[in-house]
């Protein structure tokens, strides 16, 4: 493993590339990144890299995403199939169709969707500035929010804004839902639980209190927004609803605590895909690049430039 290593940071010195890894990445690839992050960190870092590659250790929305912000640049994902069961939820035919039947709404779109799909949108969100993104729209502008039904009933519940959102879910963070939330806190008292808004149990949360900052020691973020508040949290113990890549980083940032996952259960098989030797092929052979037609690249770089403006 060191000589593929040493090989790879070889080659991505050679080539000017930079590496950028999600939080659900395997940990040999987090390691190895030169930037780990979440959706809206890894697309601020394509945006402003001077690399002349980038590969991206993530799913292919993702990698559209980069090229769509950085068209000078070469995007490489080390595996084609490494693809997003949300993304799928939606495709720019059924947008369309959706947008005719509530003419005059403003379509915001989380990241998680396909450059065409965005390409149809007015915004685009993550998990971390979603709110801030729908507290920016005017309030008398309708909103149709897609593909996430978990994140539009929370984004909707935190701005007190009626949406119309799209019924489609993570199959991962949709399962979770599916764990018994109370048995969960009794095993684990004196825990803080750390919960993605993707999954179901932040609604069943939010339905159980008048306001879900009611729930104690419940909080709902983003994954960096796990991350940042582990940090800065005097809590010991962790339980993370999301998926269980996570983990990892959120170990190194803070060893002496210690972290459970909500569901052990919880791991995408896409977001497992790339693996050392892949990315090592990848780079050495600069394969697999991911290149959005300039027609679409056009229409969706505004909703992500505005996704990108608040933060």
């Amino acid at each position: 493993m060191n000589d593929l290593i040493n090989e790879i940071n070889k080659l991505r010195k050679e080539k000017n590339a930079v590496i950028l890894a999600h939080n659900y990445q395997i940990p040999e690839i987090q390691d190895l990144a030169d930037f780990v992050g979440d959706s809206l960190g890894l697309s601020q870092q394509a945006a402003k890299t001077n690399a002349d590659i980038i590969i991206f250790c993530g799913v292919h929305f993702m990698a559209e995403t980069a090229s769509i912000i950085s068209p000078d640049k070469k995007v490489l994902i080390p595996d084609l199939q490494a693809g997003c069961s949300l993304a799928s939820t939606i495709n720019a035919e059924q947008l369309r169709k959706w947008k005719e039947e509530h003419p005059d709404y403003v379509v915001v779109s989380y990241v998680n969707t396909t450059a065409e799909v965005k390409a149809e949108s007015d915004y685009c969100v993550t998990s971390s500035n979603a709110v801030k993104v729908v507290q920016a729209i005017p309030e008398e502008k309708k909103i149709l929010f897609l593909p996430d039904k978990f994140l539009g009933l929370y984004v909707s519940t935190v701005t007190g804004r009626k949406m119309e959102i799209w019924n489609g879910a993570c199959h991962v963070h949709e399962k979770i839902g599916d764990v018994n939330f109370d048995d969960a806190r009794k095993e684990h008292p004196n825990a803080e639980f750390l919960i993605h808004p993707e999954c179901g149990c932040s609604s069943s949360c939010m339905l159980k209190s008048q306001l879900y900052f009611d729930c104690k020691n419940i909080h709902i973020y983003s994954t960096e927004g796990m991350i940042k508040h582990v940090i800065n949290s005097k809590a010991n113990e962790f339980v993370i609803a999301t998926e269980v890549g996570i983990l990892h980083r959120l170990r190194k940032v803070k060893p002496e605590s210690i972290f459970y996952p909500l569901s052990e259960n919880a791991v995408c098989e896409y977001m497992k895909m790339i693996t050392l030797e892949k990315l090592y092929n990848s780079l050495r052979n600069e394969l697999y690049e991911v290149k959005v037609p300039e027609e679409i690249a056009q229409k969706a770089r505004l909703p992500i430039e505005r996704m990108l403006s608040i933060v």
